[in-house]
C-alpha cells in the first residue's frame, strides 16, 4: 500500500502514483494534483482545506492512502465540530482524543464511545411509517394509489401503516455510520472490534441506499441518549460522500472541510453569545437580496435581527490565510454588498488568526464601516469562547454608538 502524508494548506509533495489515481485525485478536488513535469510517473499533491483520510483502489493494483493532517490539534478540531453540533457539548464533557494525532482514529474512537453510551440501555424502538403493496390488508388502504396502479384489481393492496420496531431512522443512521467507519483505514483494532459488535445489535435496521438523502430524525425525550451518537453519525456520513471517481477508481473517504468547520463554529458561537442581548440570530440567512427585483440572492453566514425584526448586525466567517500585508480584499466587497442590502452601517468578517488581530475600513461615500476580526484557534476552548463573546459585545455595542 502506498501512503501519502499531507498537511492542511501545506507545501506540495511529489509522489509516484498510478496514472488512474492521479487523474482521479485531480478530478475529485480532494487535493490539488498535477503531473510532475520533471519526474515522469510522479504527481505533485497539495492539500487545501480538506482533512482526513482517503483510500483509492484501482483494479488490479495496490491501494493508495492519503492522510491529511489539520493545522489545529485534533482535540481543538473536535471542540469546533462538537460546539457547532451542540453548544452544550463543551460543558457536558467530551471524549478524550488528545492521544490521537490523526483525524480518522480520533473520529472512530469518539463515535464508538458515543455509540456505546447510546446502546447501553438497549436498541431504541419506535414507529416507522410504511407504504407498500401487500397481499393482505394492514393499516389503511390507499384508495387513490390502488386505483391508479392496479386498475380495479383486488390484489396486491396498496396499504399504509405504522410499524413498531428497531427499523427507524435513528438506528439506520447509526448502522450506516458504523459500517462506513469499519471500512476505513487506520481505525484502531480494538475500536473496530467494538464497532462490529455494535453493528450486530443494529442488524434489524435497513441499510441506507447510496446517493439518497440521509433519513431525518427529530430530537425528543425518547431519543435523548442517542443524540450525541446521531450527530456524530451524520458528520461521518456527510464526510464520506466521495465514493466513485473517474477511471474505475473506488474510493473510501472520510474528510472534514475546515472552511465549513470554522464557519459552523463561528456562526453557532456568535448566535449563543448574542442571545443575552435579545433579538434573534439567523444562520445562512434567507430572503436577503442585493437588488430591488430580488433577482440576486445572497446568504450571509449570520444576521442578527432586533428592534421588531429589523437587521441589526451581519457577520461572515472566513477560514483562509491572510496575505502578508493584511486581510484579503475580495471579502470586503462581499461584506459591503451585505451591509448595503441590509441597510446596516457596520459589517463583521471573522477569520482564523493570522498576521493582524483587527482592522476596520470606512467605505468612501457610503457611511459603512467593515470590521475584520481574527480568532486564535490555538486558544483553549473556554478562552476561544471568551473571544467570541467579546466580538458579540462589540457587534451589539455598535448599535448604541
Amino acid at each position: 500500500m502506498t501512503v501519502v502524508e499531507l498537511a492542511e494548506h501545506g507545501p506540495a509533495v511529489t509522489r509516484p502514483l498510478p496514472a488512474e489515481v492521479g487523474r482521479a485525485l485531480a478530478a475529485s478536488r480532494i487535493v490539488d494534483a498535477a503531473p510532475d513535469p520533471y519526474q515522469p510517473g510522479s504527481w505533485r499533491l497539495r492539500a487545501g482545506s480538506k482533512v482526513g483520510a482517503v483510500v483509492l483502489q484501482v483494479p488490479q493494483g495496490e491501494p493508495v492512502t492519503l492522510r491529511i493532517t489539520p493545522k489545529v490539534p485534533i482535540a481543538r478540531l473536535f471542540f469546533l465540530l462538537g460546539y457547532a453540533l451542540n453548544p452544550k457539548v463543551h460543558r457536558d464533557g467530551a471524549v478524550d482524543v488528545a492521544e490521537h494525532t490523526e483525524v480518522l482514529p480520533a473520529v472512530a474512537h469518539a463515535y464508538e464511545r458515543a455509540l456505546e453510551r447510546a446502546l447501553r440501555q438497549g436498541v431504541l424502538q419506535g414507529y416507522r411509517h410504511t407504504e407498500e403493496a401487500a397481499l393482505v390488508v394492514r393499516g389503511r388502504i390507499r384508495e387513490a394509489d390502488q386505483i391508479r396502479r392496479h386498475h380495479g384489481r383486488a390484489f396486491p393492496v396498496e396499504v399504509a401503516y405504522d410499524e413498531y420496531g428497531t427499523d427507524i431512522a435513528e438506528n439506520r443512521l447509526l448502522r450506516a455510520a458504523t459500517e462506513r467507519i469499519c471500512r476505513l483505514p487506520r481505525v484502531p483494532g480494538d475500536v473496530r472490534r467494538r464497532l462490529r459488535h455494535h453493528r450486530a445489535r443494529l442488524a434489524d435496521a435497513e441499510p441506507l441506499v447510496s446517493g439518497h438523502e440521509l433519513p431525518r430524525w427529530r430530537p425528543s425525550r425518547l431519543n435523548a441518549r442517542y443524540q450525541p451518537a446521531l450527530r456524530l453519525a451524520e458528520t461521518v456520513l456527510r464526510g464520506s460522500s466521495v465514493e466513485h471517481l473517474p477511471g474505475g477508481v473506488a474510493v473510501d473517504a472520510f474528510l472534514f472541510d475546515m472552511n465549513k468547520v470554522f464557519e459552523g463554529f463561528v456562526c453557532v458561537a456568535l448566535r449563543e453569545a448574542l442571545a443575552p442581548y435579545g433579538g434573534r440570530s439567523t444562520l445562512q440567512a434567507r430572503g436577503v437580496h442585493l437588488d430591488e427585483d430580488d433577482a440576486v440572492r445572497m446568504r450571509p453566514d449570520l444576521v442578527w435581527y432586533k428592534d421588531g425584526g429589523r437587521p441589526s448586525a451581519v457577520a461572515d466567517a472566513k477560514y483562509k490565510a491572510e496575505k502578508p500585508e493584511g486581510f484579503p480584499e475580495a471579502d470586503l466587497y462581499q461584506m459591503l454588498a451585505y451591509c448595503t442590502a441590509l441597510g446596516l452601517p457596520e459589517g463583521h468578517l471573522v477569520y482564523a488568526k493570522g498576521n493582524a488581530p483587527h482592522a476596520s475600513h470606512r467605505v468612501r461615500s457610503a457611511e459603512i464601516v467593515i470590521h475584520q476580526h481574527a480568532l486564535d484557534l490555538d486558544q483553549a476552548p473556554d478562552e476561544l469562547l471568551v473571544s467570541v463573546c467579546a466580538l458579540a459585545h462589540r457587534m451589539a455595542s455598535d448599535l448604541r454608538v
